[in-house]
């Protein structure tokens, strides 16, 4: 296995996709666990794991919601959150260290080890362990530029799925056992119940 010498430069990319339809339409990323922004406290975790931010978003609002934060738009549209990362990607000179904006709990140390994994490895992808369909996080991962042929290659057949192109490019597997559940940990804020339950996560006691 070949080690990487030079630590490169890594974007924090905010994704803040979607037209929020289950969340009555309004950009969900802004509404506030625990008295904090969500698209807040993603960024502050990114912010301990990456070199600089930027938010993927192509609402025309969305240069207010971080001032002084770059907005990349999707280079190909229409493409969901696969279409995000590749925006991500194509902004980034070697690495995107990437988290949906609707993901309110995840630390950022979690996302310095998925960032080490990436620099120390000879693999183009690391993402955390969860109990999702792809039993990986393909919305809270380091991906390296390498990836891109292989998103532009699903982009071109119409497969949309964030996570079915990894099978393409060598990708490391991270426990997350030592920050938590990952139920919690990589829980999405999509609906007024989720805002709620994610309410009661913030508000329960640590043990």
């Amino acid at each position: 296995m070949t080690a990487r010498t030079v630590k490169a430069p890594c974007h924090g990319a905010i994704l803040a996709g979607g037209r929020g339809l289950r969340f009555g339409g309004a950009p969900k990323g802004l509404a506030r666990v625990g008295g904090v922004r969500i698209i807040d406290r993603v960024a502050a975790a990114l912010r301990e794991a990456c070199d600089d931010l930027i938010l993927v978003a192509n609402d025309d609002s969305a240069d207010t919601w971080l001032p002084g934060v770059r907005v990349v738009r999707d280079v190909r549209t229409g493409a969901g959150a696969l279409g995000g990362i590749h925006a991500a990607l194509a902004s980034a000179a070697d690495a995107a260290l990437v988290l949906s904006w609707d993901s309110p709990f995840v630390p950022g140390g979690l996302l310095r080890t998925l960032r080490a994994a990436g620099e120390r490895e000879d693999a183009a992808a690391v993402v955390p362990m969860s109990a999702s369909p792809w039993g990986f996080e393909p919305l809270c991962a380091w991906y390296g530029v390498q990836c891109r042929p292989a998103i532009e290659r699903a982009l071109d057949a119409g497969d949309l799925r964030s996570g079915a192109w990894q099978s393409a490019v060598r990708t490391v597997r991270i426990d997350v056992s030592a920050w938590g559940d990952p139920a919690s940990l990589f829980f999405n804020v999509n609906t007024a119940e989720d805002l709620a339950r994610a309410q009661e996560l913030v508000a329960a006691p640590r043990t």
